[in-house]
């Protein structure tokens, strides 16, 4: 201790020196040490995250800045009760279904966990990704899983990474189904859609990125789990010969092994991917039936056709971390494909994206408050859990004691 504090002084008093006799700080040293870790703390994901919503919501504001408030509080406020009540009871039917297809997810890596645990996870994780920047309400469904029932931190992020793959590929589905039902049915081109919904354009360019990139990493994900290339053994040797790195190239290696085993069973590829469209179908389900709660005039086929394409590329688009809880991106292109691809005015498009988003937020937040209670887990514990394990450099493995 002495020699240190020893050998510190009398660098500190030649730093001194140099000082005093006018001799400029040698370049890389301390203070633009300081400077880059003061950066570092200054652009957090969670203040890009924050920093994000803020402008997408003053972009927002902008953009309808046109339309008339009151307009769109009249709109929300003449909502059928009984239709908008449907749509609560017919979004809160998803959940469950949420719930047994993360347990069938999590079955496919052979750790077995009823629906009931399952789902609380999911409402527990969902509710903590509205309220922590960055989703990082996934890590606290990983810690969940963890404790309730000894599922391992690679097993819980790599079904996490399955079950978004599934959604994103559900929903890009969908979106395609929607689109070729408007251009078989002589509605409108492909040409004439994008035309149409100019307003929309940037979700719409968002929405095709996402679901190329969800193509992209599906066939990656496919071609690795059925090829034998050795990659993990590699890996482990390299371990061995880092020994800071072992722990963590053996969590990725175990990460990428769990992924693995769902994609090589047809079986439950076929499960998981029937549970998704289910539970998307539901979710197009609400933004309906919120449409038709606003008495939008369409037809049913219009309704089905716009409201899909909407709730698709308006949740694509949300994937892109630019807002808390995708608020103002899921509202912006929902409105301008409404807008665009029917006679429905701006103000109710508007109201009904508001209306959906907030419908389905709510029954999260309920459902999240619940599952936490009869956990016995607040947010701020399930936030400190997962911060602890990112502290130890264990977040894909068991954290240390």
């Amino acid at each position: 201790m002495n020699d240190g504090g020893e050998q510190s002084g009398s660098q500190d008093t030649d730093a001194g020196a140099s000082v005093r006799n006018g001799d400029e700080p040698p370049l890389g040293t301390a203070a633009s040490g300081s400077e880059r870790s003061g950066l570092a703390e200054l652009l957090t994901r969670r203040r890009l995250t924050i920093a994000g919503t803020v402008l997408v919501l003053a972009g927002l504001f902008v953009a309808v800045r046109e339309l008339d408030i009151r307009t769109i509080t009249a709109e929300i406020s003449s909502a059928d009760p009984v239709v908008l009540g449907a749509a609560v009871v017919v979004y809160a039917i998803s959940w469950p279904l949420r719930g047994r297809r993360y347990g069938d997810v999590l079955a496919a890596m052979d750790h077995r966990s009823g629906t009931t645990i399952a789902t609380v996870a999911v409402f527990v994780s969902q509710t903590a990704n509205l309220a922590i920047p960055a989703r990082a309400g996934d890590a606290v469904r990983a810690y969940v899983m963890n404790r309730r029932r000894n599922v391992p931190y690679a097993a819980g992020f790599a079904s996490l990474t399955v079950e978004r793959l599934f959604d994103l590929a559900t929903i890009a589905t969908l979106g395609v189904l929607a689109t070729a039902w408007l251009v078989i049915g002589g509605e409108t081109g492909p040409l004439e859609l994008v035309a149409e919904a100019s307003g929309a354009r940037t979700a719409l360019l968002a929405a095709a990125a996402v679901s190329t990139a969800t193509v992209g990493v599906g066939a990656v994900v496919v071609t690795s789990a059925r090829a034998d290339h050795g990659l993990g053994a590699w890996l482990r040797a390299q371990g061995r010969e880092w020994p800071r790195l072992e722990s963590i190239l053996e969590a990725a290696v175990q990460f990428a092994s769990d992924v693995q085993i769902v994609v090589r069973q047809p079986r439950a590829l076929a499960v998981i991917g029937a549970g998704s469209l289910l539970v998307w179908s539901l979710d197009v389900l609400t933004a309906v039936l919120v449409l038709a709660a606003l008495d939008s005039g369409l037809s049913i086929g219009a309704l089905l056709s716009v409201g899909t394409l909407a709730v698709s590329v308006g949740n694509l688009a949300k994937v892109l971390p630019l807002s808390q809880g995708g608020v103002g991106l899921y509202e912006a292109a929902f409105t301008a494909l409404v807008v665009g691809l029917t006679p429905i005015g701006a103000s109710v498009a508007l109201a009904a994206a508001i209306v959906d988003h907030a419908l389905k937020n709510g029954v999260t937040l309920v459902g999240g408050t619940a599952a936490g209670t009869w956990l016995g887990l607040s947010l701020s514990d399930a936030t400190a859990g997962s911060e602890a394990t990112r502290e130890t450099g264990s977040v894909l493995g068991e954290p240390k004691k």
